[in-house]
């Protein structure tokens, strides 16, 4: 087209108050900053989230590669000029800035690129003075002007220091020194140290990246929280299950591994049950889990394929798809959510059923044993290790669908040893 072109720059200071609101809550926001540390190298990652009335703060430090002035300045570029490598666990170039200023209205970034080159990079991202100057800018403070409190954390090594500052997307109290302001800061670092240790524990227990991440809260060690109950001895892993799937010429795999939680009574106790529940809670928290370069997505549900049922809430899909996927899948800005792929649907929906369907003969087996031992239908009896290897093999049965040769073994035992099989909790 024979045309001329006029570039339309767009109003920054409103440009930035629209990206505060693309779908962020407090936590999705810090587990986005905490991505960067992950793909930065970080093996420890260390988030203070301090209370100080109007000066409180969140401060994300870790111990990863480090930036350049270079890499910094395109750090805070809204639609960074990188390129992301498949495992990156970022995509948009929009994270660290869309994610800290929906909290916030100050970014203050710190990082040291090298051991030798003791220099300390200095970026600020400050609402205030786009909304002053209607300009895409950042501020380098001089050394001097650096605060020593956030310098501190970089100690003498690489790393990169995020601190938050001016949180009025968080502290909305009228009185931001009083108590309600603190407990809510107190709350938020509860929520997020449940929050990441569900979206990062494959990192936390070393099985992803290659290796072991550490993440503190406030000094306290965040611990992974693992959807499947793989240490509790009656929980059953089924054989996972690879789909290959083509976004234009490029071919991409999505794995799928199912997984059965035990019965309550069958749990090794009841902290572990309770554990296992998960933030939504047993019945919320069946379903799919979905996760992209080792990182969970989206946590519960079976995105549209069945609804949920008390009969089913043992079952836990892990489904791990190529970040080549990412536009099958339309993974939002925050990392919070997917849509499952009508092709990958139309693929498991067979083996969500038959996972489905031995979850709940486990569910009512566990019923049918803790009526049998109190009396009471459906009430948890006490659990014993004879009745966690009872579940161990019925769930085996299960697994390799021998589910009517096992109910002859039963009866077998049952006519010579009938204390073997009550023992057992058959």
């Amino acid at each position: 087209m024979n045309a001329e072109s006029i570039q339309v720059v767009p109003s920054a200071s409103r440009l930035t108050a629209s990206l505060r609101d693309i779908g962020y809550d407090f936590v999705t926001a810090l587990s986005d900053v905490v991505d960067n540390s992950v793909t930065a190298g970080a093996r420890h990652v260390d988030i203070r989230i301090e209370f100080r009335g109007d000066e409180s703060f969140v401060l994300v430090a870790d111990d990863g590669a480090g930036m350049t002035a270079g890499a910094l300045n395109e750090a805070l570029r809204f639609g960074s000029r990188r390129t992301y490598s498949k495992r990156d666990l970022g995509k948009f170039g929009l994270g660290l800035k869309t994610a800290s200023l929906s909290q916030c209205t100050k970014v203050t970034v710190l990082s040291r690129a090298a051991r030798k080159n003791r220099r300390i990079e200095c970026r600020v991202l400050d609402l205030a003075h786009i909304e002053s100057t209607d300009r895409w800018e950042i501020l380098a403070p001089l050394v001097g002007q650096m605060p020593e409190e956030y310098v501190d954390f970089l100690g003498g090594r690489p790393g990169t220091v995020v601190v938050w500052e001016l949180l009025d997307r968080v502290l909305t109290y009228t009185d931001p020194d009083g108590y309600w302001a603190k407990r809510k800061l107190h709350a938020l670092a509860q929520e997020s140290t449940q929050y990441l240790g569900m979206v990062f524990h494959r990192f936390l227990a070393g099985e992803a990246g290659g290796r072991t991440l550490k993440i503190t809260i406030n000094g306290e060690i965040v611990q992974p929280w693992d959807p499947y109950g793989r240490e509790e001895p009656a929980q059953v892993t089924l054989s996972p299950r690879v789909f290959e799937l083509r976004v234009g010429k490029k071919v991409g795999f999505v794995r799928m591994t199912p997984y059965i939680l035990p019965v309550r009574d069958q749990f090794s106790s009841q902290s572990a049950f309770e554990r296992l529940s998960g933030p939504m809670k047993w019945n919320r928290q069946q379903g799919l889990y979905l996760y992209r370069a080792g990182r969970m997505i989206q946590h519960g549900g079976w995105c549209g394929i069945r609804t949920l049922d008390e009969h089913t809430k043992l079952a836990r899909v892990a489904i791990d798809f190529d970040p080549c996927l990412d536009d099958l899948f339309q993974v939002n800005v925050a990392k919070m959510k997917v849509t499952m792929p009508t092709e990958l649907a139309g693929l498991i929906e067979k083996p969500v059923s038959e996972v489905c369907l031995q979850a709940g003969r486990a569910y009512r087996a566990g019923a049918n044993a803790s009526a049998d031992a109190t009396g009471n239908p459906g009430t948890p009896a006490a659990g014993g290790s004879a009745k966690v290897i009872g579940f161990a093999l019925k769930a085996a049965s299960l697994e390799l669908n021998e589910q009517a040769a096992f109910e002859r073994i039963v009866e077998l035992v049952r006519s010579r040893s009938p204390e073997v099989v009550e023992s057992l909790g058959w």
